[in-house]
């Protein structure tokens, strides 16, 4: 197998399955795009868009992803804050 039909395969595996990093990357970037948005409302939106079950999207959730997660329940009183001092950004 040539160099280039490597390179074209492991294109569409990056592009037919997520790992956590990229899964990440793509959050990231609907949140970005979206501004206002939350992270929940970026995943089930990115689950929607992509023909993904959010049954799945746990064991794609990268730490920090999962930290922002947390922070963001803990605003919206879905989660008992924690006594970590969070700093205002």
């Amino acid at each position: 197998m040539g160099k280039k039909e490597n390179e074209s395969i492991n294109e569409i595996f990056e592009n037919k399955f997520y790992c956590a990093r990229t899964f990440t990357e793509e959050i990231e970037q609907i949140v970005l795009k979206n501004k206002g948005m939350k992270y929940v409302d970026a995943i089930v939106f990115f689950c929607e868009k992509n023909n993904v079950e959010v049954e799945s999207v746990p064991k794609l959730v990268s730490k920090p992803l999962k930290e922002k997660l947390k922070c963001e329940a803990m605003e919206l009183n879905l989660l008992k804050r924690t006594s970590h001092a969070k700093l205002p950004l």
